[in-house]
């Protein structure tokens, strides 16, 4: 599937972000949000995901974040205070005048939404997909591991535990320099700051995904939370058709 055109947002430093658009929006509004190294095309377009929301009667707004795919990558350190990634989901919120909305994320943008609701946001159902609760209360150990593949990138081979971070970075063409200085701009979040999540929020992950930790802690910290699993690693749960499937089910519930 081809995939759509986007629009482009100023976020509030002048970046130009990159957002996908489909369906009509008969059943309200879905705000999707993808991993680290990746794009709207390979989260959400590519295996039918979006087209199985959209079929489902939701308008979609599938902004490439900051660094990423058609998105803005400035190298100015500047660009990077901290959560720089809600900054830019408020504002692209802000700009369509969203009201009542639901936020979905995969891995790097689970964690990004869950960050935007404890910044106020209040999306009436939240999905975190492919993402545990050590993934973001240990999220600086995380950050580590990707920083450290970036600045081993032309040396780590086959066997390297960054092996497969550089091999992904090196298809989807990453912006090593930015995708830097995004990592530095993220922190932890506590268990304990959880609680300010109270929206009905689907924890959502492959059965062989352990990369952010646990996904069952995840949704029993969680006020109103549940889990659902798909087939799949972290890396291949995307592929999944059950993947759009278990979306599609949580949203229409």
């Amino acid at each position: 599937m081809a995939l759509p055109d986007f629009d482009t947002v100023a976020a509030r430093d002048g970046t130009p972000l990159a957002v996908h658009r489909m369906g009509e929006g008969t059943r309200g509004t879905v705000v999707l949000l993808h991993g680290l190294f990746s794009n709207v095309e390979t989260n959400w377009v590519k295996f039918g995901h979006a087209q199985k929301l959209a079929d489902a009667g939701f308008a979609l707004i599938m902004p490439d974040l900051r660094a990423h795919g058609h998105s803005g990558a400035p190298h100015d350190p500047a660009c990077y205070p901290p959560d720089v990634l809600v900054r830019d989901l408020e504002d692209v919120i802000a700009h369509y005048g969203l009201v009542e909305y639901d936020l979905v994320g995969f891995s790097l943008g689970s964690r990004t939404v869950l960050r935007g609701v404890l910044d106020g946001l209040e999306p009436r159902r939240l999905v975190l997909t492919g993402m545990g609760l050590e993934g973001l209360a240990g999220w600086e150990k995380r950050a580590e591991f990707f920083r450290d593949a970036i600045d081993r990138f032309d040396e780590v081979r086959m066997g390297d535990p960054a092996f497969f971070a550089v091999s992904f970075m090196k298809t989807m063409k990453v912006d090593r320099t930015a995708a830097r200085l995004l990592l530095g701009s993220m922190a932890d979040t506590s268990r304990e700051a959880l609680v300010a999540a109270t929206m009905p929020t689907l924890v959502l992950c492959g059965d062989k995904d352990n990369d952010n930790g646990s996904a069952d802690a995840l949704a029993e910290a969680l006020p109103d939370g549940r889990r659902a699993t798909i087939p799949g690693t972290h890396m291949s749960s995307v592929s999944e058709g059950a993947l759009g499937d278990e979306l599609v089910a949580f949203l229409t519930a």
